[in-house]
Protein backbone atom coordinates (compact mmCIF):
# COMPACT_ATOMS: atom_id res chain seq x y z
CA UNK A 1 0.00 0.00 0.00
CA UNK A 2 1.34 3.52 -0.09
CA UNK A 3 0.32 7.17 -0.22
CA UNK A 4 -0.85 9.04 -2.97
CA UNK A 5 -0.50 12.58 -3.66
CA UNK A 6 -2.97 14.78 -6.35
CA UNK A 7 -1.63 17.89 -7.24
CA UNK A 8 -2.25 20.36 -10.40
CA UNK A 9 -0.22 23.20 -12.05
CA UNK A 10 -3.23 24.60 -12.87
CA UNK A 11 -3.37 25.62 -9.19
CA UNK A 12 -1.07 28.64 -9.04
CA UNK A 13 -3.40 30.20 -11.44
CA UNK A 14 -5.92 31.00 -8.92
CA UNK A 15 -4.69 34.47 -8.83
CA UNK A 16 -6.48 36.23 -5.58
CA UNK A 17 -4.10 39.54 -6.29
CA UNK A 18 -1.03 41.15 -4.89
CA UNK A 19 -0.94 40.79 -1.06
CA UNK A 20 -3.54 38.27 -0.91
CA UNK A 21 -2.61 35.80 2.18
CA UNK A 22 -4.15 33.09 0.14
CA UNK A 23 -1.46 33.34 -2.73
CA UNK A 24 0.02 30.82 -5.80
CA UNK A 25 3.55 30.60 -3.68
CA UNK A 26 1.56 28.19 -1.46
CA UNK A 27 1.37 25.60 -4.03
CA UNK A 28 5.16 26.31 -4.75
CA UNK A 29 6.48 26.18 -1.15
CA UNK A 30 5.06 22.94 -0.61
CA UNK A 31 6.33 21.88 -4.00
CA UNK A 32 9.84 22.59 -3.26
CA UNK A 33 9.38 20.29 0.21
CA UNK A 34 7.96 17.45 -1.62
CA UNK A 35 10.31 17.12 -4.07
CA UNK A 36 13.05 15.98 -1.59
CA UNK A 37 14.02 12.58 -2.02
CA UNK A 38 12.10 11.28 1.27
CA UNK A 39 8.72 11.47 -0.85
CA UNK A 40 9.79 9.33 -3.62
CA UNK A 41 7.58 6.80 -2.24
CA UNK A 42 4.83 9.13 -3.30
CA UNK A 43 2.06 8.02 -6.19
CA UNK A 44 1.86 10.86 -7.78
CA UNK A 45 -1.00 12.26 -10.14
CA UNK A 46 -2.51 15.40 -11.77
CA UNK A 47 -5.90 16.89 -10.17
CA UNK A 48 -8.22 15.45 -12.99
CA UNK A 49 -11.33 18.02 -14.67
CA UNK A 50 -13.96 15.52 -14.21
CA UNK A 51 -17.23 14.89 -15.98
CA UNK A 52 -19.21 14.27 -12.91
CA UNK A 53 -17.91 17.17 -11.08
CA UNK A 54 -21.00 19.45 -11.05
CA UNK A 55 -23.17 16.32 -10.46
CA UNK A 56 -20.94 15.60 -7.20
CA UNK A 57 -21.24 19.38 -6.41
CA UNK A 58 -25.11 19.28 -5.85
CA UNK A 59 -24.42 16.78 -3.19
CA UNK A 60 -22.90 19.35 -0.68
CA UNK A 61 -24.78 23.01 -2.56
CA UNK A 62 -28.07 24.08 -4.13
CA UNK A 63 -28.28 24.52 -7.73
CA UNK A 64 -28.62 27.82 -6.54
CA UNK A 65 -25.22 28.25 -5.52
CA UNK A 66 -23.87 26.19 -7.83
CA UNK A 67 -25.75 29.01 -10.41
CA UNK A 68 -24.02 31.52 -8.74
CA UNK A 69 -20.32 30.39 -8.79
CA UNK A 70 -20.83 30.10 -12.22
CA UNK A 71 -22.49 33.91 -12.76
CA UNK A 72 -19.04 34.90 -10.68
CA UNK A 73 -16.83 32.92 -13.39
CA UNK A 74 -19.19 34.57 -16.19
CA UNK A 75 -18.79 38.29 -14.62
CA UNK A 76 -14.81 37.03 -14.52
CA UNK A 77 -13.79 36.39 -17.83
CA UNK A 78 -12.07 39.91 -18.26
CA UNK A 79 -11.32 40.98 -14.83
CA UNK A 80 -10.79 39.46 -11.63
CA UNK A 81 -14.53 39.63 -8.76
CA UNK A 82 -15.08 39.52 -5.29
CA UNK A 83 -17.70 36.81 -4.20
CA UNK A 84 -17.46 38.17 -0.80
CA UNK A 85 -15.14 40.59 1.15
CA UNK A 86 -11.89 38.40 0.49
CA UNK A 87 -13.03 35.43 -2.14
CA UNK A 88 -11.69 36.10 -5.13
CA UNK A 89 -12.58 34.64 -8.69
CA UNK A 90 -10.08 35.70 -11.01
CA UNK A 91 -10.67 35.13 -14.68
CA UNK A 92 -7.83 31.73 -14.11
CA UNK A 93 -9.72 30.87 -11.33
CA UNK A 94 -12.71 28.38 -12.27
CA UNK A 95 -10.34 25.67 -13.47
CA UNK A 96 -8.52 25.00 -10.36
CA UNK A 97 -12.22 25.23 -8.27
CA UNK A 98 -13.09 22.37 -10.36
CA UNK A 99 -9.79 20.66 -10.19
CA UNK A 100 -9.65 21.20 -6.14
CA UNK A 101 -13.21 19.03 -6.35
CA UNK A 102 -11.92 16.64 -8.65
CA UNK A 103 -8.93 15.79 -6.29
CA UNK A 104 -10.81 14.88 -3.34
CA UNK A 105 -13.05 12.81 -5.70
CA UNK A 106 -10.08 11.25 -7.26
CA UNK A 107 -9.13 10.47 -3.66
CA UNK A 108 -12.24 8.92 -2.32
CA UNK A 109 -12.46 6.30 -5.76
CA UNK A 110 -8.37 5.19 -4.68
CA UNK A 111 -8.50 4.66 -1.04
CA UNK A 112 -12.44 3.26 -1.43
CA UNK A 113 -10.92 0.81 -4.05
CA UNK A 114 -8.40 -1.82 -2.56
CA UNK A 115 -7.29 -3.03 -6.26
CA UNK A 116 -5.97 0.52 -6.23
CA UNK A 117 -3.38 -0.42 -3.75
CA UNK A 118 -3.75 3.20 -2.13
CA UNK A 119 -4.04 3.57 1.36
CA UNK A 120 -4.31 7.43 2.20
CA UNK A 121 -4.42 10.54 0.02
CA UNK A 122 -3.18 14.24 0.24
CA UNK A 123 -4.63 16.51 -1.94
CA UNK A 124 -2.68 19.28 -2.29
CA UNK A 125 -4.75 21.93 -3.46
CA UNK A 126 -6.43 25.96 -4.05
CA UNK A 127 -8.56 27.29 -3.33
CA UNK A 128 -9.45 25.90 -0.01
CA UNK A 129 -12.79 24.56 1.25
CA UNK A 130 -14.52 24.29 4.64
CA UNK A 131 -15.48 27.99 4.63
CA UNK A 132 -18.11 27.38 2.10
CA UNK A 133 -21.36 26.96 3.42
CA UNK A 134 -24.28 25.08 1.69
CA UNK A 135 -25.31 28.46 -0.36
CA UNK A 136 -22.54 30.69 0.47
CA UNK A 137 -19.24 31.39 -0.89
CA UNK A 138 -16.90 32.67 1.81
CA UNK A 139 -13.29 33.43 3.42
CA UNK A 140 -11.36 32.43 0.28
CA UNK A 141 -13.60 29.28 -0.11
CA UNK A 142 -16.46 28.60 -3.21
CA UNK A 143 -17.68 25.22 -2.49
CA UNK A 144 -16.60 22.86 0.14
CA UNK A 145 -14.74 20.08 -1.91
CA UNK A 146 -14.61 18.18 1.79
CA UNK A 147 -17.90 18.31 2.08
CA UNK A 148 -18.67 17.00 -1.59
CA UNK A 149 -16.00 14.42 -1.42
CA UNK A 150 -17.45 13.05 2.07
CA UNK A 151 -21.12 12.85 -0.20
CA UNK A 152 -19.29 11.03 -2.95
CA UNK A 153 -18.08 8.61 -1.04
CA UNK A 154 -21.52 6.97 0.32
CA UNK A 155 -23.35 7.66 -3.03
CA UNK A 156 -20.61 5.54 -4.64
CA UNK A 157 -19.72 3.34 -2.15
CA UNK A 158 -21.95 3.40 0.48
CA UNK A 159 -20.06 4.58 3.21
CA UNK A 160 -22.66 4.74 5.85
CA UNK A 161 -20.53 6.75 8.76
CA UNK A 162 -17.93 9.13 7.38
CA UNK A 163 -16.19 11.54 9.45
CA UNK A 164 -14.25 15.27 8.43
CA UNK A 165 -11.05 15.95 11.44
CA UNK A 166 -10.49 20.21 10.73
CA UNK A 167 -7.55 21.35 12.31
CA UNK A 168 -7.03 24.24 10.92
CA UNK A 169 -7.18 27.69 12.80
CA UNK A 170 -10.34 28.56 11.22
CA UNK A 171 -13.29 27.09 12.48
CA UNK A 172 -14.81 24.95 9.36
CA UNK A 173 -18.13 26.84 9.34
CA UNK A 174 -19.32 25.25 6.28
CA UNK A 175 -18.54 21.32 6.74
CA UNK A 176 -20.46 21.98 9.99
CA UNK A 177 -23.48 23.47 8.24
CA UNK A 178 -23.41 21.24 5.36
CA UNK A 179 -23.25 18.31 8.20
CA UNK A 180 -25.35 19.72 10.63
CA UNK A 181 -28.22 17.62 10.69
CA UNK A 182 -26.99 13.69 9.27
CA UNK A 183 -26.13 12.22 12.26
CA UNK A 184 -23.85 9.60 10.03
CA UNK A 185 -21.27 12.35 8.96
CA UNK A 186 -19.39 13.52 11.93
CA UNK A 187 -17.80 17.01 12.03
CA UNK A 188 -14.78 17.35 14.57
CA UNK A 189 -12.75 20.43 14.98
CA UNK A 190 -10.14 22.37 16.60
CA UNK A 191 -9.65 26.05 16.03
CA UNK A 192 -8.61 29.53 17.45
CA UNK A 193 -11.80 31.16 19.14
CA UNK A 194 -12.58 34.31 18.87
CA UNK A 195 -11.86 34.10 14.84
CA UNK A 196 -12.94 34.32 11.81
CA UNK A 197 -15.56 33.55 11.11
CA UNK A 198 -16.64 33.36 14.58
CA UNK A 199 -18.67 30.01 15.11
CA UNK A 200 -17.21 26.62 16.78
CA UNK A 201 -18.30 27.02 19.92
CA UNK A 202 -18.63 24.22 22.15
CA UNK A 203 -22.61 24.37 22.34
CA UNK A 204 -22.81 24.04 18.66
CA UNK A 205 -23.39 20.05 18.49
CA UNK A 206 -26.02 19.46 15.60
CA UNK A 207 -27.80 16.25 15.91
CA UNK A 208 -24.75 14.77 18.28
CA UNK A 209 -22.59 14.71 14.83
CA UNK A 210 -20.92 17.83 15.32
CA UNK A 211 -17.78 18.58 18.05
CA UNK A 212 -15.90 21.78 18.74
CA UNK A 213 -12.92 22.00 20.63
CA UNK A 214 -12.26 25.75 20.43
CA UNK A 215 -9.03 26.69 21.39
CA UNK A 216 -7.67 30.11 22.97
CA UNK A 217 -4.39 32.59 21.58
CA UNK A 218 -1.55 31.29 22.61
CA UNK A 219 -2.26 27.84 23.34
CA UNK A 220 0.58 25.74 21.85
CA UNK A 221 0.97 21.87 21.61
CA UNK A 222 -0.15 20.42 25.06
CA UNK A 223 -3.82 22.78 25.09
CA UNK A 224 -4.42 21.14 21.06
CA UNK A 225 -2.88 17.74 22.16
CA UNK A 226 -5.23 17.88 25.35
CA UNK A 227 -8.55 19.12 22.73
CA UNK A 228 -7.88 15.73 20.42
CA UNK A 229 -6.84 13.17 23.07
CA UNK A 230 -10.08 14.49 25.86
CA UNK A 231 -12.46 15.00 23.10
CA UNK A 232 -12.03 14.62 19.65
CA UNK A 233 -10.39 11.01 19.50
CA UNK A 234 -12.85 9.36 21.67
CA UNK A 235 -15.54 10.95 20.13
CA UNK A 236 -13.87 9.62 16.61
CA UNK A 237 -13.54 6.42 18.07
CA UNK A 238 -17.35 6.05 19.10
CA UNK A 239 -18.57 7.07 16.06
CA UNK A 240 -16.46 4.32 14.21
CA UNK A 241 -16.25 6.20 10.31
CA UNK A 242 -16.11 3.76 7.93
CA UNK A 243 -13.63 6.73 5.89
CA UNK A 244 -11.90 10.16 7.46
CA UNK A 245 -11.17 12.79 5.71
CA UNK A 246 -9.10 15.31 6.84
CA UNK A 247 -9.08 19.38 6.66
CA UNK A 248 -5.77 20.21 6.84
CA UNK A 249 -4.47 23.35 7.73
CA UNK A 250 -2.07 24.61 8.97
CA UNK A 251 -2.47 27.66 10.01
CA UNK A 252 -2.52 26.93 13.67
CA UNK A 253 1.35 27.50 13.16
CA UNK A 254 3.08 29.31 15.59
CA UNK A 255 4.60 31.74 12.00
CA UNK A 256 1.13 32.18 10.62
CA UNK A 257 0.71 35.71 10.15
CA UNK A 258 -3.61 35.25 10.40
CA UNK A 259 -4.03 33.91 14.08
CA UNK A 260 -1.80 33.32 17.37
CA UNK A 261 -1.86 29.49 18.32
CA UNK A 262 1.37 28.22 18.36
CA UNK A 263 1.76 24.74 17.24
CA UNK A 264 4.82 23.54 15.42
CA UNK A 265 5.65 20.95 13.05
CA UNK A 266 5.95 18.23 15.78
CA UNK A 267 2.16 18.50 16.53
CA UNK A 268 0.88 18.19 13.15
CA UNK A 269 3.18 14.91 12.99
CA UNK A 270 1.49 14.23 16.09
CA UNK A 271 -1.85 14.76 15.31
CA UNK A 272 -1.79 13.05 11.79
CA UNK A 273 0.02 9.48 13.74
CA UNK A 274 -3.43 9.70 15.89
CA UNK A 275 -5.77 9.87 13.41
CA UNK A 276 -3.89 7.26 11.01
CA UNK A 277 -4.11 5.04 14.19
CA UNK A 278 -8.17 5.30 14.37
CA UNK A 279 -8.14 4.93 10.92
CA UNK A 280 -6.71 1.56 10.96
CA UNK A 281 -8.60 0.67 13.74
CA UNK A 282 -11.98 1.04 12.49
CA UNK A 283 -11.75 1.86 8.33
CA UNK A 284 -8.38 -0.06 7.05
CA UNK A 285 -6.43 2.86 7.13
CA UNK A 286 -8.71 5.00 4.57
CA UNK A 287 -7.66 8.67 4.99
CA UNK A 288 -8.36 11.52 2.29
CA UNK A 289 -6.68 14.62 3.63
CA UNK A 290 -7.27 18.14 1.84
CA UNK A 291 -5.20 21.02 1.68
CA UNK A 292 -7.00 23.99 3.44
CA UNK A 293 -5.31 27.03 5.53
CA UNK A 294 -1.52 27.85 5.80
CA UNK A 295 -0.10 30.92 5.14
CA UNK A 296 3.34 31.47 6.15
CA UNK A 297 5.45 29.96 3.45
CA UNK A 298 7.85 28.04 5.75
CA UNK A 299 5.62 26.99 8.16
CA UNK A 300 3.01 25.65 5.65
CA UNK A 301 5.99 23.42 3.51
CA UNK A 302 7.67 21.82 6.93
CA UNK A 303 4.26 21.01 8.49
CA UNK A 304 2.45 19.61 5.10
CA UNK A 305 6.36 17.59 4.81
CA UNK A 306 5.68 16.29 8.76
CA UNK A 307 1.81 15.27 7.55
CA UNK A 308 2.67 14.03 4.29
CA UNK A 309 5.37 11.69 5.96
CA UNK A 310 3.00 10.43 8.11
CA UNK A 311 0.64 9.47 5.84
CA UNK A 312 3.33 7.48 4.01
CA UNK A 313 4.79 5.74 7.57
CA UNK A 314 0.78 4.53 7.63
CA UNK A 315 1.21 3.16 4.29
CA UNK A 316 4.03 1.41 4.86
Amino acid sequence: MTTLLITHPSFVDHDTGQGHPERPDRMRAIDRALSHEIFTGLKRVEAPLREDVESAILYAHPAEHLALVKRARDAAKSQSVYVDGDTLMSPTSYEPVLRAIGAGLDAVDAVMSPESGIKNAFCQVRPPGHHAEAERAMGFCFFNSIAIAAHYSRKKYGAERVAVVDFDVHHGNGTQDIFWSDKNLMFASTHQMPLYPGSGALSETGVGNIWNAPLRSGDGGERFKEAFETRILPALHNFSPDLILISAGFDAHRDDPLASLELVEADFLWVTDKIAALADSHCKGRIVSMLEGGYDLTGLARSVAVHVKSLMNASA
